[in-house]
């Protein structure tokens, strides 16, 4: 699988150890920084370039850290199309997958630590999308609310 990542300087301890995992699992990394940690870097920034990533077929699924995960996920699900889930346990990590069609993780590294950051990204990547009637009707709403905002 192709996985886009994207930290800002909270999320800067656990980008090393995510993209060593997603590498020896044989995924594609793209990763989009930071390549440095800088306290001044904004994670709009970051989260803006793994959504695109994931909107252009650059990568199946975007990866985007911060300090608590919080300001990653509001500023990924900005775009319209990505479906973006803030995780800290591993049944959400697979579950946002599998019945919500969640194709960006997102995760606080002031909040977990690196094991249970593997965890979830092991439990993200390892899921699909169930295709179930009931959460392709929701998620087909979901998709129905970004279109209406567009004519606000």
């Amino acid at each position: 699988m192709r996985v886009a990542i994207g930290v800002d300087h909270g999320g800067f301890p656990l980008k090393d150890p995510i993209v060593d995992y997603l590498t020896t699992a044989g995924h594609k990394v793209l990763d989009l920084g930071a390549h440095n940690m800088d306290p001044a870097d904004d994670y709009p920034d970051y989260a803006k370039a793994v959504g695109e990533a994931v909107l252009r077929g650059e990568a199946e699924r975007g990866i985007v850290i911060c300090g608590s995960g919080v300001g990653a996920c509001v500023a990924a699900n900005k775009l319209s199309g990505i479906r973006a889930g803030l995780c800290h346990d591993t049944y959400s990590a697979h579950q946002g997958v599998e019945h919500d069609n969640m194709n960006v993780l997102c995760l606080g590294a002031w909040i977990i630590g690196v094991a249970l950051a593997l965890e979830l990204v092991q439990a993200f990547i390892g899921a699909t999308f169930s295709g179930e009637e009931r959460h392709r009707r929701r998620v087909a709403k979901v998709a129905e609310m970004e279109k209406d905002q567009s004519s606000l």
